[in-house]
């Protein structure tokens, strides 16, 4: 008999939606005026947001942070396809958005990864949305395989 994995993650689908505070940990400090939200960018909305897409202008007048992960792959996405100088600039605009991944995330991340396995989805993307459930924040994306979790601003 196979052993099934139970965990809280498998449902948040139903059950987690994120609150309209700030959304950060304690141990993370910010000022945040009452009409904004706190949105984490997942790699797919950094280069959205960089490349002007008209429907994440809004997003812009909100706060936005990233993980150092999502850096990363901006770096690397924009290194393949417009070379060392665009990922560098956008690489050091970026990085003041990064926000330190706790440990605990981590685990979250593999949990959530678990409970999702079907959907293939990246270690990346696993850690940005455990961070934004955890934080009760917003996880901002285009990728078709968050569009209908929870927590998820959906936007192509």
């Amino acid at each position: 008999m196979k052993a099934t994995t139970s965990t809280k993650y498998e449902m948040l689908a139903t059950e987690r939606t994120p609150s309209h505070s700030t959304g950060y940990p304690k141990e993370i400090s910010i000022e945040v005026e009452s009409n904004k939200k706190v949105f984490f960018c997942d790699t797919y909305a950094l280069i959205e947001l960089i490349g002007g897409n008209k429907d994440y202008k809004e997003y812009s007048n909100h706060i936005l942070v990233t993980s150092d992960f999502n850096l990363m792959e901006l770096y690397y996405s924009l290194l393949k396809d417009y070379g060392k100088e665009a990922a560098e600039r956008y690489f050091e605009e970026w990085e003041e958005f990064g926000v330190e991944i706790p440990r605990y995330i981590i685990k979250k991340c593999m949990e959530i990864k678990l409970a999702n396995k079907k959907e293939k989805l990246s270690y990346v993307d696993c850690i940005g949305y455990a961070y934004a459930l955890e934080t009760n924040i917003f996880f901002l994306t285009g990728d078709s395989k968050f569009k209908n979790k929870i927590g998820v601003e959906f936007v192509k």
